[in-house]
């Protein structure tokens, strides 16, 4: 499935992260937990185009969700996944902040 996905780094550094995300039709992201060394985690994923079917972000836990378009969560705590895109493609621009401490 990996050919379903493909993603471009636009900044990276030692504590951000940008990335703009193309999913394809037919890719999934099972549920799963971020792993990081240390430190906490945080996601703020801005969904530009969203698919036509299927495609939905599920998590745990959200800090913020705004009509499912923008969405902040710690991908080191809670699962997360995306359901199966049916029909169409998913563009998403996502910020990974790690910030020093504990979880």
């Amino acid at each position: 499935m990996s050919g379903l996905v493909k993603t471009r780094i636009l900044f990276r550094s030692r504590r951000l992260n940008i990335y703009l995300v193309r999913y394809s039709e037919g890719h999934k992201v099972v549920p799963h937990v971020d792993m990081i060394s240390e430190g906490r985690l945080y996601k703020l994923n801005c969904v530009l185009v969203q698919p036509r079917q299927g495609g939905r972000f599920i998590c745990e836990r959200n800090l913020f969700n705004l009509f499912g378009r923008l969405i902040l969560f710690r991908p080191d705590l809670y699962r997360h996944q995306v359901s199966r895109i049916e029909r169409g493609n998913r563009w998403l621009l996502s910020f990974a902040l790690t910030t020093p401490g504990t979880a």
